[in-house]
């Protein structure tokens, strides 16, 4: 093996592993480090419509056709059947009273189901990471890029010519010289306790814990609470909240019969069911949410549960000399909402880009200045977004209401990005730069944190309302759908003109997407 490279990545989950295979696409050595052994757990695991289009560009832009097949379930499963992986039709929330029993309500006011797509075979998907990773990393060592795993590395040396990196691999000595060293080892990772990075601590968001593991048997909530009514896909095949003063409880299937869940919640809400106990914590919780406790019943876990003390997290610094962090090595809010995918495929597209266009230059270093600024300013963006939402998990009438900025931004993003019209959107996550939409929904959030009255509630919903209204191609704001929201051809029709778009564009979009099927004829509004 080489001991010189011009990029040394440390971290093999899917991050680190693209970034490698885009590096070396460009022409540059690469060493890949990780510390552990594929397979191997790793949370995390839910992506998004906005997430899967980001993965679909870099595959196309960086000439990596494997990954293509991934960004949808229907492709993946014809060719990627043995890669375990999870339909996601959309978002899924139930809202619960600690004590109380579940029931649908006739409003449906203890619920919200957004759909992602019209039908299974262009749906999102969960990643099983054990497979998905590994997946990766074997591209990436079918693509020329050097891999070591089982490394035990020691605090880098920085000089002028690039990053010395020494460790030990089964008892020998390996030394290794990169010119740029990219961290994507995640939270509190391995450039954050090597060079003692200074971490910063969101300001609106509460101290947060997390409690997890992987489940077999997880009962179908469509099984125990069955609608008379027609949903806009099966609840469960999507990202399931179940959604509690001080926290939440996500459910996500895979097709190999695991089940990924568990809970964050406030630290005061996790030291009062002491989480920190693992099973015990879990099940004194699942007492308090009877139907959350029927699903589980017959559940057995596949690994220990896993605490997490502190959740989320901010460096204060993402770039320095001769090195970056990647976006998920940077910060973390909260699983909620499944906003990591995207920030650290945006980070990738980003540090591709540098690499691409800068390398070697005089604008190299001015470039990552920049990349970092847009980091912490999208962390930050999720952070407003996620703690608005834990400040109100007890109304669930605003925490809904406060969900549509989330849905509204990302759907209009995506399909402005579709109809090649990106300067729409803006260029930063959840349209945090657009001119209208961006300080609004800020404005909301910001509302929303600080203790309401009945009447500045209502106030503030109908903030929300107006907000999304001139970015709303999902048909969110409409109040007769009683919180399900399918995805329809002709809500996208009837938003043409949001988009600088004519009805032709948005059918040929449609096409190019996949969205007419048998299952899902195009359906206009009489006019």
């Amino acid at each position: 093996m080489n001991i010189s490279f011009d990029i040394a990545i440390v971290g093999s989950g899917f991050g680190g592993s693209l970034l490698a295979m885009i590096a070396r696409h460009l022409g540059h050595s690469v060493l890949l480090l990780e510390r552990g052994l594929h397979p191997r757990f790793a949370i995390g695991e839910s992506s998004t419509p906005l997430a899967n289009l980001l993965l679909e560009e870099l595959a196309r832009r960086y000439e990596l056709p494997g990954l293509l097949p991934l960004t949808k379930w229907g492709t993946w499963q014809k060719q990627y059947p043995k890669i375990g992986c999870g339909l996601k039709r959309g978002f899924t929330f139930y809202h619960h009273t600690l004590g109380v029993p579940w029931t649908e309500r006739p409003d449906r006011g203890n619920q919200l189901m957004v759909a992602a797509s019209p039908h299974d075979s262009i749906a999102d998907t969960h990643w099983y990471r054990p497979d998905f990773d590994h997946l990766l990393v074997r591209e990436a060592q079918a693509r020329g890029v050097d891999y070591v795993d089982r490394v035990a590395l020691q605090k880098p040396k920085i000089s002028s010519s690039g990053i010395t990196l020494a460790g030990q691999r089964a008892g020998e000595a390996l030394t290794w010289h990169a010119r740029f060293l990219i961290d994507a080892t995640g939270p509190r990772g391995f450039l954050h306790q090597a060079l003692a990075l200074p971490e910063k601590s969101f300001p609106h968001l509460p101290d947060t814990q997390a409690l997890f593991t992987h489940f077999t048997g997880v009962e179908r909530m469509e099984n125990i609470c069955a609608s008379d009514q027609t949903p806009p896909y099966p609840a469960d095949d999507a990202a399931l909240h179940h959604v509690f003063e001080g926290g939440w409880i996500w459910v996500l299937r895979f097709n190999n019969g695991i089940t990924s869940a568990g809970v964050a919640a406030t630290s005061g809400r996790a030291n009062e069911l002491h989480l920190e106990q693992g099973v015990a914590g879990w099940n004194r919780l699942l007492e308090r949410l009877p139907i959350v406790r029927e699903q589980f019943a017959h559940a057995k876990t596949q690994i220990p549960f896993i605490h997490a003390p502190r959740l989320s997290f901010r460096s204060a610094a993402v770039v320095g000399s001769g090195w970056a962090l990647l976006p998920s090595a940077a910060g973390f809010v909260d699983p909620l909402l499944s906003t990591g995918f995207p920030l650290t495929l945006l980070g990738v597209a980003r540090l591709a880009e540098i690499m691409e266009r800068d390398w070697e230059t005089d604008r190299f270093e001015t470039a990552l200045e920049t990349y970092a600024e847009q980091t912490l300013q999208e962390v930050d963006t999720a952070e407003e977004m996620v703690a608005a939402l834990y400040a109100n998990m007890n109304d669930f009438k605003v925490f809904r209401a406060l969900s549509l900025l989330y849905f509204a931004a990302a759907s209009f993003t995506e399909t402005a990005l579709r109809l090649g019209r990106p300067e729409l959107a803006g260029d930063s996550f959840l349209m945090g730069d657009h001119p209208l939409f961006g300080p609004q929904s800020r404005d909301c959030l910001r509302r929303a944190l600080a203790p309401l009255t009945p009447l500045e509630k209502e106030r503030l919903i109908a903030k929300v309302y107006e907000t999304i209204a001139p970015v709303d191609v999902a048909g969110l704001g409409d109040l007769a759908r009683r919180n399900w929201f399918p995805v329809e051809a002709s809500d996208l029709l009837k938003s043409a003109p949001k988009l600088g778009a004519t009805e032709m564009e948005i059918d040929e979009l449609l096409v190019r997407c996949g969205f007419h099927s048998r299952h899902t004829p195009l359906r206009r509004e009489k006019r």
